[in-house]
């Protein structure tokens, strides 16, 4: 190895260093984040419990629970699509339940599809306990007075129905709705890009080490 070789080398080994330990530690978040996905997916499907009494947005998330009440028509429709379905809405209705009234995410309804009428008398909802994270800077603000939503925004979907900030995502009604398909909550939503970080992390690492390679053969080249 010449002089002139020693700075590339250098370059080239720390380079490499630092994009393979970037790749690893991807990887490391891999592995965590499988682990976190797993345990959300258990308690998605765990066996129901009561609606708790003041149920919190952190420690209750995904909370799977079961809820009998009346059905009330007050409700709101979130602008929503489903693959091979086409577009519709989420319809979010108002459950009355031992004198509390809470949000009940029913499921889809394509948008020429009627949802019939409400089932009469009581309802038993099984579901799951949940604050999405739909909105952002750039959605659009509720068309209320065509009573349409572009995201499920519990807060404000609870001022406008007069409820609790509480949204049962519902697996199932008994008595169901034919038309109306549940879309119960599951981790498909939650990002886990870490493998895809990893592969470019580590394909980086190759790309330096070739043009470290090509470098120490130019030089060497020169200098023979």
């Amino acid at each position: 190895m010449t002089r002139r070789m020693i700075v590339p080398v250098l370059f080239g080994v720390f380079g490499i260093a630092v994009l393979v330990g970037l790749g690893l530690w991807q990887v490391q978040r891999l592995a965590w984040k499988e682990a976190v996905l797993a345990e959300i997916d258990a308690r998605i499907s765990a066996a129901p419990v009561a609606l708790p009494a003041a149920p919190d947005p952190v420690a209750d998330r995904y909370l799977p629970v079961r809820a009998t009440g009346t059905l009330l028509p007050q409700a709101v429709r979130v602008l929503s699509s489903v693959k091979q379905v086409g577009a519709g809405y989420r319809l979010i209705h108002v459950l009355e339940t031992g004198g509390r009234r809470v949000m009940v995410d029913r499921g889809f309804l394509p948008l020429e599809a009627d949802p019939g009428a409400l089932p009469a008398g009581a309802v038993t909802v099984t579901g799951n306990l949940h604050w999405p994270q739909e909105t952002d800077s750039f959605t659009p603000a509720p068309d209320l007075e065509k009573n349409i939503w572009f995201a499920r925004d519990v807060e404000a979907m609870a001022d406008v129905l007069g409820t609790e900030p509480v949204l049962i995502v519902t697996r199932g009604v008994d008595p169901a709705s034919p038309a109306i398909l549940p879309q119960p909550v599951d981790s498909s939503g939650i990002p886990n890009d870490h493998l895809e970080y990893a592969i470019t992390w580590f394909s980086l690492a190759l790309v330096w080490l070739g043009m470290t390679a090509l470098l120490l053969w130019r030089i060497r080249r020169k200098t023979v």
